[in-house]
């Protein structure tokens, strides 16, 4: 089963958009796929991340927020596999 993360985003958000583009390569050779939650759109998330978007989720486990950090991701992702 694919590994699922997630991706707290806001439709105007450059750095958003650049997170998710920089992720397509790492979601290609990890076979993880993204789930793109709009953080606007509950107001639950955006208590928790409102100023922090985009945040890159596994489950609670919070990967890297702002600027995808692919080192990281890329270990963490090797590491639960």
């Amino acid at each position: 089963m694919a590994v699922e993360l997630t991706l707290i985003s806001r439709t105007y958000c450059h750095l958003c958009h650049d997170m998710q583009e920089a992720l397509a390569p790492l979601l290609a050779e990890s076979g993880a796929r993204l789930v793109v939650l709009d953080v606007d759109a509950d107001p639950a998330l955006e208590a928790k991340y409102d100023e922090l978007v985009p945040v890159l989720l596994h489950g609670e486990n919070e990967l890297c927020h702002y600027h995808l950090e692919t080192a990281k991701v890329r270990e963490y992702l090797a590491e639960i596999r």
